[in-house]
C-alpha cells in the first residue's frame, strides 16, 4: 500500500500563466459556444460571457468573464463544456484575446470584480 501512495501521478510545465497567490486560483465549469471553424482555443484565452450565457473568445463585445484553463477544441456541431479560471493572478502577456483586440483598462476593472487581476512575472535572478 505504501508503494501506491508514493506513485506519481502527472507531470506539469511551467508556462507563466498563474502569478501569484492572491486572491487565491479558483476553478468554476462553463461553455463555450460552437464556432463557424472548429479551432483550438488556447489555455489562457480570455472568454467572455454572451447575453445567453455562453462563452467566446473575447473581442470586446459582451463581458470578459474567465479565462481558459486548458487547451480545447471546438468545433462546429455543439457547444463544449470546459473548466475556466473565475479568479485568480495572471500574467497579462500570456492571456490571449480575439484577434485585433488588446484588453483595455476596463477590461481588467471588470475582471477585478470577478476577483481576476493582472501581475507581469517576476524574472528570475
Amino acid at each position: 500500500m505504501a508503494k501506491e501512495l508514493r506513485q506519481k501521478l502527472g507531470s506539469m510545465e511551467y508556462d507563466g500563466l498563474i502569478t501569484g497567490l492572491n486572491p487565491p486560483v479558483r476553478v468554476d465549469g462553463g461553455t463555450i459556444a460552437k464556432l463557424e471553424a472548429a479551432t483550438v482555443l488556447k489555455r489562457g484565452t480570455l472568454l467572455g460571457k454572451s447575453e445567453d450565457g455562453l462563452l467566446s473568445v473575447y473581442d470586446g463585445t459582451g463581458t470578459p468573464d474567465c479565462i481558459l484553463c486548458d487547451d480545447t477544441e471546438v468545433g462546429t456541431a455543439e457547444d463544449v463544456p470546459v473548466d475556466v479560471y473565475v479568479a485568480g493572478c495572471f500574467d497579462p502577456e500570456k492571456v490571449a484575446v480575439g484577434d485585433g483586440y488588446t484588453i483595455t483598462q476596463a477590461d481588467k476593472d471588470k475582471l477585478r470584480t470577478y476577483s481576476i487581476v493582472f501581475k507581469a512575472a517576476t524574472p528570475a535572478p
